[in-house]
């Protein structure tokens, strides 16, 4: 899939794309790796890092449409990472969000309508399922600007689709670092009691995207059956001996996430390890999304309920173990 293509990945310096590049780097043998963002010292330090031939640097902003389209020249691949993703700061400054998630995709589709650009492989979040934040809500409009857009180029080889997941473990800003640097001497400030949430490892976000970009015929959204837990459990399974002070729940947050509502239960398709969601709308690219293309079968859900982070796993030594990979 990347040996000899040109990828491009916007976002290019957050934690995903430093964990994609490294990955790619180290499994494949592309022509140009594209590390695509705004953030001249951390691309500065990735270059340090990643001294591959095949590497090169754009500062761009997603809102730019003519640098978007520059860097997308004879680009093959492009994994669109780059997005404000703070739910209370989202609730503050919504315009800001909305120009950066939702213009910035579109501005990714015309620059790979243009470039024909074969795969571009959407990050999305379960915070896009039934949104009560703004943050969600621009995620959502850009799943339904990138399932879209494979009716805008028709039958030509160009294809949209989206990989959709939970909290990413050990990413900037997430549960795992603020723990580990909470001061033990200080209670821990916990939103809610019952506040759950679904943890992928950076690891094994990065094999899903892969195994999703090798999968995807357009039109779908990609959604990996993972665990979901209590964040208390976590912490207590972090420092047994926290104390804790409820503060509230923040602008925005919910108790529990989705990946998928039970109104999207009827466009679902399980497959072994992972679920799809097939386009409601109807395509003019005629796809069997139930056989993947390793002649894999999927089927329809027996029961069309909601997949909710309420529904937790008991935070057992391995597990706890393997989020912390």
């Amino acid at each position: 899939m990347f040996n000899k293509k040109n990828i491009l990945i916007t976002g290019g310096t957050g934690s995903f794309g430093k964990h994609f590049t490294e990955y790619i780097l180290k499994n494949y043998k592309p022509n140009k790796l594209i590390i695509f963002s705004r953030d001249e010292l951390k691309q500065f330090h990735l270059k340090k890092k990643f001294k591959d031939k095949c590497m090169r640097f754009f500062i761009g902003d997603v809102r730019d449409s003519k640098r978007l389209d520059n860097a997308c020249n004879n680009v093959n691949i492009i994994i669109h990472a780059a997005a404000l993703k703070q739910v209370p700061v989202a609730e503050y400054n919504p315009e800001e969000f909305i120009k950066t998630n939702i213009g910035g995709a579109q501005n990714i589709i015309n620059a790979a309508t243009k470039n024909k650009v074969t795969y571009t492989l959407a990050l999305s979040t379960d915070k896009a399922v039934a949104p009560i934040n703004l943050y969600g809500a621009t995620k959502l409009a850009a799943d339904k600007l990138f399932i879209a857009a494979n009716n805008i180029v028709g039958r030509e080889k160009i294809f949209f689709s989206v990989v959709r997941y939970g909290n990413v473990v050990n990413s900037r800003g997430s549960l795992f670092p603020e723990i580990n640097s909470n001061n033990r001497n200080k209670p821990f400030e916990l939103t809610h009691p019952e506040m759950t949430r679904f943890f992928i490892t950076l690891k094994n976000s990065v094999k899903f995207v892969d195994k999703c970009l090798n999968l995807m015929n357009g039109g779908e959204i990609f959604i990996p059956k993972i665990d979901s837990f209590k964040i208390i459990d976590i912490i207590k399974k972090t420092n047994p001996k926290s104390k804790f002070k409820i503060i509230g729940i923040r602008p925005g947050e919910k108790i529990h996430e989705i990946l998928f509502s039970r109104d999207d239960a009827r466009n679902v398709i399980e497959f072994k390890d992972y679920y799809i969601i097939k386009p409601s709308i109807n395509m003019t690219k005629k796809i069997n999304y139930f056989k993947n293309k390793k002649n894999q079968k999927g089927k329809k859900l027996i029961k069309e309920n909601e997949y909710s982070s309420s529904k937790t796993s008991k935070i057992n030594s391995k597990k706890f173990l393997k989020l912390k990979i």
